[in-house]
């Protein structure tokens, strides 16, 4: 893909060189992110952060990375503070705020939602999620985190070993993460969920296609041994079209420190895309592993940020301007 310009809208754009300049970005941007140094590349540029669906994380870190860039940010938080409440298509939405801003993060509930926006927008349209379909900066900065928590072991994310745990059918954090492994060589993934939560055939297509080894199960000890890396995510409850029937999906795959150490490889990486839901009838991820070394999503959050940081830089055509 030729960042410059574009719209990010999938994990179907990259090829592996496009993941490796974005990395390579994202490791010039460090001591930025890190306000070690301090750059204004984007000075007098707007983000309008459009995000029409709850968010915490990817909203803040979108923010962050604009802001550490020199830019500044406009927002408009959920449906009910914009004109869409009173009938306006997104569309009309697209035209007019691309004329205020010179990039725009979109989240929204329905998917493609995100794509059809874009194609009114007059600027770049990054993807902040939409619906259950694809969430293409989390796999991205989720691969970064893979990359160098592997690094740290002396390993490479060709031959991964990962297990996938959770709400695989909804979520689409796990669809954009599996779409982008199919770019790696003699990777093995472990999918473990309950059956009707399992990840969408479309996936496994493509997962088989691209050669990697897939195993689905519904047990978490079973499929958390000898891996490299545990995936955990929640019941994406706010998908159930009867949000009763999440209910019942809820704290059957758990894991916590007595599981872990029972079961796994010394030097296995937890990752989660956050928010854990810590609600006891959940806790898909328990807190008695706050002190594992091994535990790497506050390490994951804080790639958002440079990541993003890096997107911005090449799609905005910044990024070698920086030194």
């Amino acid at each position: 893909v030729d960042f410059n310009g574009s719209h990010i809208l999938s994990t179907d754009q990259f090829d592996r060189s496009d993941i490796d300049q974005l990395f390579s970005v994202a490791d010039d941007l460090e001591p930025y992110s890190l306000r070690k140094k301090v750059t204004r590349v984007l000075e007098g540029a707007i983000l309008g952060n459009m995000f029409f669906e709850p968010s915490t994380r990817t909203r803040i870190s979108f923010g962050a990375a604009f802001n550490l860039l020199g830019g500044a940010v406009r927002e408009t938080t959920e449906v009910g503070t914009s004109s869409l409440i009173k009938g306006e298509s997104l569309i009309d939405t697209a035209q007019v705020l691309s004329s205020y801003s010179d990039i725009i993060v979109m989240r929204h509930p329905d998917e493609d939602s995100v794509r059809s926006f874009s194609e009114a927008s007059r600027v770049p349209v990054i993807n902040g999620g939409d619906g259950s379909n694809e969430h293409p900066t989390q796999a991205l900065l989720d691969l970064y985190t893979i990359k160098k928590e592997l690094e740290a072991k002396k390993k490479t994310v060709d031959g991964l070993r990962i297990a996938l745990v959770g709400d695989l059918k909804f979520g689409r954090a796990v669809h954009s993460l599996s779409k982008i492994l199919c770019l790696y060589k003699g990777a093995t993934i472990n999918l473990i969920s309950p059956k009707e939560l399992n990840l969408p055939n479309s996936y496994i297509d493509l997962l088989t296609k691209a050669g990697i080894k897939i195993s689905q199960s519904e047990d978490l000890e079973e499929g958390i041994t000898e891996v490299d890396i545990i995936y955990m995510t929640r019941i994406q409850e706010e998908r159930f079209k009867d949000k009763s029937d999440a209910k019942k999906y809820k704290g059957l795959l758990s894991l916590n420190k007595e599981i872990y150490t029972a079961n796994c490889e010394p030097n296995t990486v937890i990752m989660h895309p956050l928010p854990r839901d810590s609600r006891k009838e959940a806790n898909e991820l328990d807190s008695d592993l706050y002190e594992n070394p091994n535990l790497a999503i506050f390490r994951q959050a804080d790639n958002g940020v440079v990541i993003r940081m890096a997107l911005f830089s090449l799609v905005l055509g910044v990024a070698d301007q920086i030194h």
